[in-house]
């Protein structure tokens, strides 16, 4: 008996002391209120940035090259056959993709972790005074901007999403749907961050890495650009708002005359590191490395897309189609060979001496006997291509850095490098403003924003050589010239506006989006595939379903997340 009782006595000891163990506060946790401090609110700040840059291979949403380039035409998907990342092989094919679609999941899931961390330091910034954080008002512009940034990413791939801010409460999250507001009513909703960044943020940048006022209109600009595209439920385009327009010409104004932004006098210093950050730079991802951190804060949106030889060794993805590379094809004009670029396939032939080129055309594509990445003595063999009797033998470049380059560092099996990515360049600035002008009917003022660009790259030659000093390819580009080599009407202003777009941003994640916008995706898509079908047996399901494959489905597992609140999109 006297035994029993002191086991009893031993075991309400220890679950006393188990209770006092579990009243006492663990060492290294921190309470939600003592995260509002001036320290701490300023980290929670870089938390929400570190969001830009904390994409991944399988979702990139840095450059969006699986769902703007490859979906676009700009590029196929590459790697080792459709089987490799065949999720991405969906997007390219559109014909098969699901609503189950993992990788589609993964970039909503990680938009929204971005979105919820601004959420978060917007709250705090929120519940701290001004004259105790007296960059209160700054930082709330900084983290107005990149909840815009997240959300403009949402818009383009979805259409309609969710809109949560730091107002709803966590608890509620479940009960808000993707339709709650109409497609314009969310396109307010953003550009209304846009404006709010806008207001608070400095004339100029006070870090690298982070927005001033100018970049914050830019980005206004580029969503009021897409906002004035108005769609119906088919996703075809019905109007063009022209006060919207309007509004996009005096914000790219205020830009350009900032000061603060000029053209680089190469092309080729927007792709490489020691020109990072640069006038023509509006707003860019900085990455890192030998940061303290075990790999660095390196760009794993695009580890695939270096090629498979001995200086890299992994993973050949993100490889342009023949379509692409054949758009660069210039007439005797010097002009883009609108028409006709496809007929001959010089992709396939190998033949860039005969013909003329946009000079970008090697600032952009790898191609097999010609220098890499601006190394005379480094040349792109065919052999280092993954799979190129799927795919052929050519690689993407502005991403990617030289392996003597100091931002370079192996990841293995993968590459990467710590170059900064941009987000919006002046080049892009310049082009929302011809296009608002065209579509206005002030084409004759789109000209000369269109012409810069072309007189650019036709200088952009002194890194496009051969180790004995030869130009790589045939080069032959010219402006455009009314009354001499075009008839600069408003339907030939928006071709050639639309043909450089492509020409400017080729591979980085552009094509497929703009396509969305101008309206005609379907049309551009389904005659890409004719063709590119026939080259490339990889493509024989694809077809590209108008009404429905202007967006990606909403994912099944955020519908089933929601039970059912979330509505799919039209045509899945």
């Amino acid at each position: 008996m006297k035994s029993k009782f002191l086991i009893i006595v031993l075991i309400l000891g220890v679950l006393s002391s188990c209770k006092r163990f579990l009243d006492e506060t663990p060492q290294g946790v921190i309470s939600d209120e003592d995260l509002n401090t001036p320290e701490n609110v300023d980290k929670m700040v870089i938390a929400a940035y570190s969001g830009l840059g904390n994409d991944y291979f399988e979702a990139p949403y840095s450059s969006m090259w699986p769902y703007g380039s490859i979906r676009g035409g700009d590029t196929y998907k590459g790697g080792d056959g459709p089987g490799d990342i065949g999720d991405f092989h969906l997007y390219e094919t559109f014909s098969l993709n699901r609503v189950d679609n993992s990788k589609t999941d993964l970039v909503w899931y990680r938009l929204y972790v971005c979105i919820g961390r601004v959420n978060d330091a917007l709250r705090r910034l929120n519940a701290i005074d001004q004259s105790v954080y007296p960059l209160k008002s700054e930082r709330l512009g900084e983290m107005y901007f990149l909840r815009g940034h997240f959300y403009f990413l949402a818009k383009i791939l979805f259409k309609y999403v969710p809109y949560i801010d730091e107002t709803v409460p966590k608890a509620t999250y479940d009960s808000v749907s993707n339709r709650t507001l109409s497609d314009d009513e969310l396109w307010n909703k953003i550009t209304g961050g846009f404006r709010d960044a806008a207001d608070r943020l400095p004339q100029t940048r006070t870090d690298a890495g982070r927005p001033d006022k100018y970049a914050a209109k830019a980005y206004l600009a580029k969503a009021l650009l897409y906002q004035a595209y108005k769609q119906n439920e088919d996703n075809a385009v019905t109007s063009v708002d022209a006060a919207l327009l309007t509004e996009v010409n005096n914000l790219c104004d205020e830009v350009i005359n900032s000061g603060n932004y000029h053209l680089n006098t190469d092309f080729a210093a927007n792709f490489l590191t020691q020109h990072e950050n640069s006038a023509e730079s509006v707003f860019a991802i900085q990455y890192s490395k030998d940061d303290g951190t075990p790999k660095g804060r390196l760009d794993e949106g695009h580890k695939l897309s270096y090629p498979m030889n001995q200086e890299y060794g992994c993973c050949g993805f993100h490889v342009p189609s023949h379509d692409l590379i054949n758009a660069f094809k210039t007439d005797e004009k010097g002009l883009p060979m609108y028409n006709s670029y496809n007929s001959n396939d010089v992709a396939a032939s190998g033949d860039y001496t005969t013909g003329t080129f946009d000079p970008r055309l090697d600032h952009t594509v790898a191609i097999p006997g010609h220098p890499y990445k601006y190394k005379a003595n480094f040349i792109f063999q065919r052999s280092w291509a993954r799979a190129p009797e799927v795919y052929d033998a050519f690689a993407s470049m502005k991403e990617v850095v030289a392996p003597d380059d100091p931002s370079f560092q192996k990841i293995p099996p993968f590459m990467s490098s710590s170059k900064n990515w941009d987000i919006i360049r002046y080049d892009d600035v310049l082009l929302f403003k011809a296009e608002a002008l065209i579509e206005l009917g002030r084409q004759d003022e789109a000209l000369p924003l269109i012409n810069q660009l072309r007189t650019r790259a036709a200088g952009s030659l002194s890194l496009l050589k051969k180790a004995d000093g030869t130009p790589i390819s045939h080069y032959g580009i010219d402006v455009y010239k009314p009354g001499i080599n075009c008839t600069w009407t408003r339907d030939f202003a928006r071709q050639a506006l639309r043909w450089e777009r492509r020409l400017e941003f080729a591979t980085e994640g552009y094509r497929f989006f703009d396509l969305v916008r101008w309206g005609i995706a379907a049309e551009v898509i389904n005659t890409y595939f004719s063709i590119e079908k026939t080259r490339s047996a990889h493509l024989a399901e694809a077809k590209f379903t108008k009404g429905r494959d202007e967006y990606l489905p909403i994912p099944l597992n955020q519908i089933n997340y929601s039970k059912g609140l979330y509505q799919q999109n039209k045509g899945w």
